[in-house]
């Protein structure tokens, strides 16, 4: 984590890493199969997990096990598969990187904010190569504090002296758009991920984006062209 800037007087975006700026699915399904196979639980197949890619560990596993299920076994065996190098069996979308410097360059402050524990996501972002982007990296902790991400924007925005009407967050789930709501902050959902339209419709987006190299666009849509009356418009 770095040290506290006050960015306040510029316009930022949070941005998640799961579904957003790589497709993670054959390290988080392969993980959390092997977490069910190991605990004795019911293991669906791969093509019938996709949902478990973006909400927090914990709760995934809460929906997975049945009541009498030990939740944090099942998170420790994921971790030990996961972070053995399953972390790294993801694919960063085409144009990412270009959107991303397209951003920087426009002067757009970024900073990671994902669910994921700030160790992988760390090393996630270090492999691929996205840290040169990110003036700091936040995520979940390995307890579980700041799993809910409406709480972990909060920290980011106090962390950095931040205004929510001059930033936005970009994800591709409803737990990154209900969290920037909660926080007063517009939100872009991004449909090459894996939340729908749908879900992203129902729970409070401001714009969706379909296309990699039209989010420069979109953030410049909602951050300099006058939403900031109306936070949670669906475009």
């Amino acid at each position: 984590m770095r040290r506290k800037q006050d960015h306040s007087s510029q316009s930022f975006v949070l941005i998640d890493l799961d579904g957003t700026l790589v497709d993670p699915a054959p390290g988080i399904i392969g993980s959390v199969q092997h977490a069910l196979r190991e605990i004795g639980a019911e293991t669906p197949p791969a093509e019938e997990l996709g949902w478990v890619i973006g909400p927090p560990l914990r709760e995934t596993f809460a929906k997975l096990l049945t009541e009498s299920a030990d939740v944090e076994a099942a998170v420790t065996l994921y971790r030990e598969v996961y972070g053995n190098g399953a972390l790294f069996k993801a694919t960063p979308y085409n144009g990412i990187f270009e959107a991303l410097g397209a951003l920087q360059s426009r002067g757009y402050t970024l900073f990671l904010c994902t669910a994921k524990p700030v160790p992988f996501a760390r090393r996630v972002i270090d492999h691929f190569g996205f840290s040169e982007y990110f003036t700091a990296l936040y995520g979940a902790e390995l307890d579980g504090t700041f799993d809910d991400k409406g709480e972990l924007i909060a920290h980011i925005l106090a962390s950095h002296s931040l205004s929510a009407s001059s930033g936005c967050m970009v994800g591709d789930r409803a737990n990154d758009t209900l969290a920037a709501r909660r926080n007063g902050m517009r939100s872009i959902g991004v449909t090459w991920g894996y939340g729908s339209h749908e879900e992203l419709r129902e729970n409070g987006v401001t714009i969706l984006c379909e296309q990699v190299s039209e989010l420069p666009g979109s953030i410049e849509a909602i951050l300099k062209v006058g939403l900031a009356k109306n936070p949670n418009p669906v475009l």
